[in-house]
């Protein structure tokens, strides 16, 4: 079957956000830890970073999660990307929601709109978290107010996964998936990728795709298709963001 027949059905991929769902291992423990400690945090703000889909959306799931139980807020907490803050928002946004998430801390941000809104919820009584695949405090960062200001964050580290998280966030991906595989088909991945949370993920979503457009179920062959298929692209595609 030509590789361009065949269909993604991401659309209907639900992936499970809650505390229950979160995979725990040495890597990402004491990130988990920080945010479910809210609202007892030491500092008004946290920030958690690691490399691309090695669970920081999940937390901030689970952040927006107990600020709800907590708050008996009727709907999610907002969630802004750190590149989309303006100085219009600051105000907007603590008007509405004391607490918020901000996604994507980088380097590429309107550094003004970032100081006024992290002042504004420090000095307000507001919480944030961040998510950032660097820590702030190594973000290139010209305004000096700002810059001493995220240094100062508690920032918690997710690492790169061993291979008992690697096999448990397998299984979690295909379960996502309403997919059942077995422990032999889940150990020959573990033999055969790369070793990082993204390329778990692609791996995953291309094993799903091969699978539905051959309607077969997954199979040693299926997985080694896709290996092949994601092995033809640049490096930087397997360990981005998608």
């Amino acid at each position: 079957m030509s590789r361009n027949s065949q269909l993604s059905l991401d659309l209907f991929y639900h992936p499970y956000m809650g505390k229950e769902d979160f995979i725990v291992s040495p890597c990402n423990e004491a990130a988990f830890s920080a945010v479910c400690k809210w609202p007892q945090w030491p500092f008004f703000a946290l920030c958690i970073y690691g490399p691309a889909n090695c669970g920081k959306t999940h937390l901030s799931h689970i952040f927006s999660d107990q600020v709800s139980v907590a708050t008996r807020y009727p709907y999610p907490i907002p969630r802004v990307e750190a590149s989309a803050v303006d100085l219009s928002m600051p105000p907007l946004l603590f008007e509405k929601h004391r607490c918020l998430i901000v996604e994507n801390l980088s380097s590429r941000i309107n550094e003004e709109a970032m100081f006024h809104l992290y002042n504004l919820y420090a000095n307000e009584g507001g919480n944030i978290l961040f998510t950032a695949r660097t820590a702030p405090a190594r973000l290139n960062i010209g305004l000096p107010d700002l810059r001493s200001r995220l240094n100062i964050v508690p920032s918690v580290e997710i690492s790169e996964p061993d291979d008992e998280l690697l096999s448990a966030l397998i299984i979690k991906l295909f379960m996502d998936r309403q997919i059942t595989v077995s422990l032999d088909i889940v150990n020959y991945i573990l033999i055969n990728m790369q070793r990082s949370f993204a390329y778990a993920e692609k791996l995953v979503n291309e094993i799903d795709n091969i699978s539905l457009a051959y309607k077969r179920a997954v199979s040693v062959a299926i997985v080694k298709e896709a290996i092949a298929e994601l092995n033809k692209k640049p490096q930087r595609e397997l360990f981005d963001p998608a």
